[in-house]
């Protein structure tokens, strides 16, 4: 294992027990695949995947890292994309519950930087090894108000000089902080994403 600096970005579908447990099977199968691959094909700046975890991908960049500006054009990315996808699923199916999809799905953005990650070969996968893989996680259950965000971590806002007022433009990001046994306090800032919804 050779540790080595590394981007972390889970885009994770909220609301995916509620429409698993709403929408009939069939549905279900063919939409949350459908979206994660959707979520797969909007990476438009060299992302790898290590995994894709039920209702997320986990995707990571090693090297030099975009600028902020880059980092967030791409959330954005994902998020309009996301919605457009939904646009096109509800179009091609003919189950009432389609029209559902928009009002129970959403997308949160969870963004971390590691110093050192890891890489071990599980089969035909990476797995990525180290403390902060675990606290991106930690990241995801968060207290957040809201159902569609970027969260950004102090440690990944830390690689940046940028102004980031000058980058994020349609609300202002909020601070917040995520408390857990084991990896202690995790300081984080998010912006909520619901205003950049495609109409």
């Amino acid at each position: 294992m050779n540790p080595k600096p590394t981007l972390l970005c889970i885009p994770d579908i909220s609301g995916f027990t509620e429409f698993m447990s709403k929408v009939d099977f069939d549905l279900g199968s063919k939409v949350i695949p459908s979206l994660l691959n959707n979520i797969i094909y909007s990476n438009n700046i060299g992302l790898k995947i290590s995994e894709i975890e039920g209702d997320a991908v986990l995707f990571y960049k090693q090297g030099k890292l975009p600028s902020f500006g880059d980092l967030i054009n791409q959330c954005k990315k994902f998020y309009t994309d996301f919605y457009f996808h939904i646009d096109e699923l509800i179009k091609k199916e003919d189950s009432a519950r389609a029209k559902d999809i928009p009002k129970i799905l959403g997308l949160k953005i969870i963004l971390h930087f590691g110093e050192e990650i890891a890489h071990v070969k599980v089969g035909k996968h990476i797995k990525l090894i180290g403390e902060d893989v675990i606290t991106a996680h930690k990241l995801l259950k968060n207290d957040i108000a809201k159902n569609e965000y970027i969260l950004l971590s102090e440690k990944l806002l830390a690689q940046f000089n940028e102004n980031f007022n000058e980058v994020i433009t349609w609300e202002k990001l909020q601070s917040d902080v995520v408390y857990d046994e084991h990896v202690g306090e995790i300081q984080l800032q998010y912006i909520d994403l619901s205003p950049l919804k495609p109409v």
